[in-house]
């Protein structure tokens, strides 16, 4: 009876480790956002300089959450764009970029900006193999602050987990001491 146990015990842990890997496997492609600014004062450098973080934002949370982040050469990305919006608009394009790099799905994202007091990270999650939309995101930051757009990108990456593999965990708040250093 005990080793029977022992035996069911074991059986559990590898096929724990064995579901642990396939989730691993999943392979992310982001694109680089791009900058909606409709405010009375559009493309300051600050506000360039946050969407350009973003990516790299996003892609550090998803790897905490296990996913494969795959790189898309930005050459071709730029040439796959036909202008402003035009891959956030064409599913089918972002997902051929996607295939081509050997990504599963792609992240399409903006950061819409209508106002000086808040902002909208948006993002379309398509599926490579057939330029299916997974899922539309919109997630509100209002302010310009570095921890302020991290915490979207943390709700942004809760979302995509939701809709793949459900394995992410975001940060607890910091408490007040870490984030007076973080604004340093």
């Amino acid at each position: 009876m005990c080793q029977l146990r022992i035996l069911v015990l074991l059986s559990l842990v590898l096929l724990s480790l064995l579901s642990l890997s396939v989730r691993a496997n999943t392979r992310i492609a982001i694109l680089d956002f791009e900058l909606s600014d409709v405010t009375l004062a559009p493309g300051i450098a600050a506000e360039i300089e946050r969407t350009a973080s973003i990516k790299a934002m996003l892609e550090g949370e998803l790897k905490k959450a296990g996913y494969i982040i795959i790189a898309i050469d930005l050459a071709a990305q730029h040439q796959a764009n036909a202008g402003f919006g035009y891959l956030f608009n064409h599913n089918d394009v972002a997902a051929e970029l996607a295939r081509q790099a050997g990504a599963d799905y792609v992240l399409v994202g903006r950061l819409h900006k209508p106002s000086f007091l808040f902002a909208y990270l948006m993002g379309h999650l398509i599926k490579a193999s057939d330029g299916g939309l997974i899922e539309n995101y919109v997630v509100e930051t209002k302010g310009g602050e570095r921890k302020l757009t991290l915490k979207a990108v943390e709700t942004l990456t809760e979302k995509i987990d939701y809709n793949l593999e459900k394995t992410y965990s975001p940060p607890p708040p910091a408490s007040k001491s870490a984030s007076l250093q973080l604004n340093k």
